[in-house]
């Protein structure tokens, strides 16, 4: 290695990450940081852990949490029917250790503060099979096994909202530097972004400072809504920092009196916020991209791959569109794509193949909101390729016209699409029968919190007309 890259490679450990313990440790002491965060996202990409002296940390005692902590819904509530004590009937404790891959500062605390996102297993030390990071571990080793490695860049839509603590009242753009709200479509427009010229610069250095790779931030459709790209790599690497992104948003809108939101539909009139994934796969013997041959074409492997996509993403909508309010993002003619069509270069179908030289051919899938939880979304979604390649599915013929008025193949709400997940022999064989029921369980405790709500549409419309 010469030096220019020794140093790079310094560079990058002095950000984010180190090899081991006792790298950690010397990273740890020469910023004097006393208090480590020790996360893991949970089943809805929240994250969940234990803040601790450093000192503890090292102490040589394992962390543990209770199991249930994977069978929490967003509420916060239980489901009766999840399964979780059939294999836990005491809700036991689960084991987490650390990723000191993932260790870094977490910039907006006054006091020098580190976090690192942790590995779950079972007391016996195998790893727990319904905590999001294995189950992405699980799918990728597929890929592994065969010999590949899977290549993905998420892009994740959010909008900046007016701080609002009364959820009976509309969510709002909020005020600018002009003083004024935006109030029409700004997609691209540079003069929206400057509006918060302030924040942006803030989510760019709390963004350097853990090490996350941001390719490009822009201004999307929606009123406030913004959509930022990370730079393409390993998937579970990107699924990690999209879950720190999140948290580093949520944290610099309110250093600016803002909201800054995932939800796939936060207003009625507004777009809703996706979370396109775009991916290929590398063979790792040659190091070439098996989605083109040797004259630049498409592959039968790339075509399996969109039938994958095109058969198994309707069973595995739960995932990718996962609470009552997911459902809103698919509108007829939207920029939301509510179709499982394919095209090049056309964004009115949800998997379009970007122009590209034949080395970067890829797919994107336009199917996931923002409100997904990543590791999840990931795993969904390179599942169903694997699954089109090993069946060697074929995809129907491309579009290359609009297809925005058309719905196919997405079910319409929560309870169709759990019940098409639920009942998918293959992805069962995927993902596991125990992450199929735990999930299962919670989206349908979630539906039924759901229903004990009194809409201001029945309100509205049923108080004195029925």
């Amino acid at each position: 290695m010469d030096q220019q890259a020794h140093n790079d490679d310094h560079e990058e450990a002095a950000i984010r990450g180190v090899k081991d313990i006792e790298a950690a440790r010397t990273w740890l002491r020469e910023r004097n940081i006393q208090d480590i965060e020790c996360i893991v996202p949970d089943i809805a990409g929240v994250a969940r852990g234990k803040m601790m002296p450093t000192e503890k940390f090292f102490a040589g005692s394992t962390l543990t949490m209770p199991s249930s902590i994977f069978a929490q819904t967003i509420s916060g509530d239980y489901p009766e029917d999840d399964h979780r004590f059939q294999h836990h009937p005491t809700d036991g404790d689960l084991a987490f250790f650390p990723d000191y891959r993932t260790l870094t500062i977490v910039p907006w605390e006054s006091d020098p503060t580190a976090q690192i996102i942790h590995d779950t297993c079972t007391q016996d030390g195998s790893a727990y099979d319904v905590a999001p990071r294995n189950v992405l571990k699980n799918v990728m080793k597929l890929y592994s096994d065969e010999g590949w490695s899977a290549v993905v860049a998420p892009e994740v839509e959010f909008y900046l909202l007016k701080p609002n603590t009364d959820p009976d009242y509309p969510l709002e753009p909020p005020i600018g530097r002009s003083g004024r709200p935006e109030v029409g479509r700004q997609s691209y427009s540079i003069s929206a972004l400057n509006e918060f010229d302030e924040l942006i610069d803030d989510i760019y250095d709390l963004s350097e400072a853990q090490g996350l790779e941001i390719d490009t931030l822009i201004h999307e459709e929606g009123a406030a809504q913004m959509e930022i790209n990370l730079r393409h790599g390993d998937p579970l690497e990107l699924a990690d920092q999209v879950f720190l992104f999140k948290r580093t948003l949520r944290e610099a809108a309110l250093r600016h009196d803002m909201y800054a939101t995932f939800m796939a539909k936060p207003m009625s009139s507004q777009p809703g916020s996706a979370m396109h994934i775009h991916q290929s796969i590398i063979d790792r013997a040659t190091q070439r991209n098996i989605f083109s041959d040797d004259d630049g074409e498409m592959t039968d492997t790339f075509r399996h791959f969109v039938g994958g996509l095109q058969t198994y993403l309707p069973a595995l909508t739960p995932i990718v569109a996962p609470y009552v309010n997911s459902y809103r993002r698919f509108v007829r003619n939207s920029t939301s794509p509510c179709n499982l069509f394919w095209g090049a270069d056309n964004r009115t179908v949800g998997l379009r193949v970007p122009n590209s030289s034949p080395e970067a051919r890829r797919i994107e899938n336009r199917l996931p909101g923002s409100d997904a939880n990543p590791y999840l979304a990931i795993a969904a979604t390179m599942a169903a390729g694997y699954l089109g390649i090993k069946k060697q599915i074929e995809p129907d013929s491309p579009r290359d016209y609009s297809s925005s008025n058309q719905i196919s193949s997405i079910p319409r709400s929560l309870l169709d699409a759990v019940a098409a997940f639920e009942n998918n022999e293959d992805i069962i064989s995927v993902f596991g029968e125990k992450f199929v029921s735990t999930y299962r369980a919670i989206k349908l405790e979630e539906h039924e919190i759901f229903m004990s709500v009194i809409s201001p549409w029945e309100r509205e419309y049923l108080l004195m007309n029925v």
